[in-house]
């Protein structure tokens, strides 16, 4: 007999609420969950397709241990002693450095790759991470930081109450969303237009976003902080600024302006190939309605000049009061945050605490860029030993980082790698032991990660849909025994890290004089929690000590897990609200719109004005029914638009020679890829553009589907050595590659 159960979609940022139709424990029918309190019913095709990601043959249901050079079957047992007997003599012997941390995007959508990542890197006390967030939102983390003194305070447009939204290098109609969690945000630009409001994109590609865009000012790549310096430089010429509420709040206002004074629509539109009057026609749109926003993500990251774009973009919503307002961008509250402290200066936030071994990278938000991973395995230098062992968390950097072919041979010549990961993929192939976490139907699910970065403050928590199928292991107690095999513990009782995790951070909140519990026995708190198991003691803890909880008691009605689960659909905890300056961890506690790092790096901005590519450059693109790579396994979310082709314009086209469907050779920095050309008038002249996530060519994986249609790994064109230089995020999009038609 069929029954239903409700599930948070963890496939993308959306995060919208489902409810399953089961049949026994298989899952046979996702559709939108009505009643939830943030998605309302709306549902995407990932969403629709859950059940088949969920049922994929190909995932892994047993551990695998390298054997004689072969990946064999074998017992958890089997999996953590070689983990153990892997990992600890490499620490040991060439110290903590020698093991290497690569963290995945999926890891922020799983409740155990939230809480236990950092505990592991706590324990193994190493410098050598290296994550997703550098060829992706890396820039945004760092210009926050320099900005508000905390790289996670991400303001967010208030889409639902916007009148006027400028989007740059984001297509949300196809990602669903970024850095800004919003269920149907197709639906929310629909009704931004019909409520009189004004939607701008500016985007090389004619996405679809950008056909539903009042304006579309097709940029040339890379070029968006030059656009932006000139949309703030019009601000001050024209007399436009109007701080408002936020003035007490700011310091660096004149020193922006002095520092952006060169940066003319005159001097910036033949960089960015636009017209200087259409750039002042966008300030003055964004300074004279009565509310608005920018918005930018992948597209103004993935560039050199990424981090410089990420921090503009908050320049522009200071300088006309939109920062901190409703209808402007503001900063949300999750209902795990710490507990909010009153407000006054912070310890600020660094960059370049310490460097990537060869190349000399500056760390950023503790991480070292994921394009230096294969030298700082493959290179020996006097400054240290190299990476020796590698745990892969929900990762595969063969495919998502720079130069997979150079990182491919790097993983092979480890002394030893561990990956928790659900596929034998092209990274995962390389590991001497491969751990596998359950599917998403049999893991519960709480949004610790995007609920700070939502269009509305909500929470909501959902349970395991099945019980976990007899020989697997929950994906929380497979990253607390790596934790404890990693750190020299192996053997001891898995419930014992949470048991730390929950002894340490009430040892703390007792102490802090501004928490709820102050001066209370954490003892006596830790014996009040509630749940299950350990995750969701841990959760029940946040929420309690959290800005909406119960603070065990001393805040009556107030959050925690209990109340949570009477709740399934979620509990609505209102619109985004002003929070200014409680935010701000800077050292002035106010915020520093001139931070000193993004002045030294404005010369380069500045060199930029006279940048012309000669040929053609490349672009990334985004389809909705993908994701990461492994999203390609699943039969019902390829086929159709959903296909690695290039796309090129028709001048483009006719000037090479290069038929539509024909295929035609790609070369870069980092190599060449052949792929079949799509002649389409979406792109502009001059560019031409390959989907990520592609190539599943390489021999040893497990990907059957995905391997039928492989695509190829845009990557392959990059050869890791162009980075922004604050953030070390990859640069990805505006490379200039040459085509010849392909014979």
């Amino acid at each position: 007999m069929s029954r239903t159960a409700l599930r948070i979609c963890p496939l993308c940022e959306a995060t919208c609420g489902l409810t399953l139709t089961l049949d026994g424990t298989r899952v046979t029918g996702a559709r939108g969950d009505r009643e939830d309190v943030f998605s309302k019913g709306f549902i995407c095709p990932k969403g629709a397709s859950f059940g088949a990601v969920d049922g994929d043959p190909d995932r892994l249901r047993t551990p695998l241990v390298r054997e004689n050079g072969t990946l064999r079957e074998a017992t958890w047992e089997e999996a953590f002693d070689a983990v153990a007997a892997g990992l600890r003599p490499v620490a040991e012997r060439h110290g903590p450095n020698a093991v290497g941390v690569v963290l995945g995007n999926p890891n922020v959508h799983t409740v155990a790759g939230a809480l236990y990542p950092p505990v592991l890197l706590a324990a193994l006390g190493t410098r050598s991470l290296f994550t997703a967030s550098t060829v992706d939102q890396m820039p945004k983390h760092v210009s926050s930081g320099l900005l508000f003194g905390d790289a996670n305070a991400i303001p967010v447009p208030d889409l639902d109450r916007t009148d006027h939204l400028l989007l740059i290098g984001a297509n949300p109609l196809e990602s669903n969303g970024s850095l800004c969690t919003a269920p149907d945000f197709p639906g929310r630009l629909k009704a931004l237009k019909a409520r009189g409001g004004r939607l701008t994109v500016v985007d090389p590609r004619r996405t679809r976003t950008a056909k539903l865009a009042d304006r579309h000012l097709a940029i040339r790549p890379g070029t968006d902080a030059l656009l932006l310096a000139a949309m703030a430089t019009v601000l001050f010429e024209e007399g436009l600024t109007d701080l408002g509420d936020l003035a007490p709040h700011v310091e660096g206002v004149e020193e922006v302006r002095r520092a952006l004074a060169d940066f003319t629509p005159e001097s910036v539109a033949a960089a960015c190939d636009l017209d200087a009057g259409d750039v002042r026609a966008l300030a003055r749109e964004l300074a004279a309605a009565p509310t608005a926003a920018v918005y930018a993500r992948i597209g103004s990251c993935t560039v050199p000049h990424g981090t410089l774009a990420s921090w503009l973009v908050d320049v522009l919503n200071v300088l006309t009061g939109n920062l901190d307002r409703p209808g402007g961008a503001l900063f949300p509250q999750a209902a795990t945050d710490r507990t909010p402290r009153p407000a006054g200066p912070g310890r600020g936030f660094a960059l370049g605490r310490w460097h990537s071994r060869v190349s000399g990278h500056p760390e950023a938000k503790g991480e070292l860029p994921l394009s230096a991973l294969a030298e700082e395995i493959d290179t020996a230098t006097d400054e240290g030993e190299p990476v020796r062992a590698l745990i892969v968390v929900a990762a595969n950097p063969v495919l998502s980082a720079p130069d997979g072919d150079r990182l491919d041979r790097a993983l092979a010549s480890l002394d030893f790698m561990v990956s928790v990961d659900p596929y034998l993929n092209e990274t995962s192939r390389h590991a001497d032991v491969v751990l596998p976490p359950p599917p998403p139907s049999q893991s519960p699910h709480h949004d610790f990660a995007f609920n700070t970065l939502a269009v509305r403050n909500q929470v909501r928590y959902t349970r395991p849909a099945v019980p976990l199928e007899a020989g697997r292991m929950a994906e929380s107690e497979i990253l607390a025994r790596l934790v404890l095999a990693a750190t020299g513990l192996h053997g001891t009782d898995p419930a014992a890290v949470d048991a730390m995790v929950v002894e340490q951070t009430l040892g703390r909140a007792v102490r802090e004089e501004h928490s709820p519990v102050h001066g209370r026995d954490p003892r006596e708190l830790a014996g009040r929690l509630t749940g299950d198991n350990g995750p969701e003691r841990r959760l029940d803890m946040m929420l309690r000590l959290g800005p909406y909880g119960d603070g065990f008691g001393a805040r009556p009605g107030g959050l925690s897990l209990d109340r949570l689960l009477a709740h399934p659909h979620g509990i609505d905890l209102g619109p985004l609200r002003p929070r200014l300056p409680q935010p701000l961890r800077t050292r002035s506690g106010r915020v520093e719109l001139l931070p000193g790092p993004v002045a030294d790096d404005l010369p380069r901005l500045r060199a930029a004005l006279r940048e012309r590519p000669a040929g053609l450059v490349l672009v990334g693109r985004r389809h909705l029914r993908s994701n990461n790579s492994w999203m390609h396994n699943v039969p019902a979310l390829t086929g159709g638009t959903n296909r690695c082709t290039l796309h090129i314009h028709p001048d483009d086209a006719d000037r090479l020679g290069v038929r539509d469907g024909a295929d035609v050779r790609i070369k870069g920095a980092g190599g060449e890829v052949v792929a079949p050309a799509e002649v389409t008038d979406g792109v502009r002249p001059g560019v031409v553009s390959l989907p990520h996530g592609w190539g599943h060519d390489r021999p040893g994986t497990r990907l059957g589907h995905a391997s039928t249609a492989p695509g190829v790994n845009v990557n392959q064109l990059l050869d890791g050595s162009l980075l922004d230089p604050l953030s070390g995020n990859a640069v990805l999009n505006g490379i200039p590659v040459s085509l010849t038609a392909s014979l």
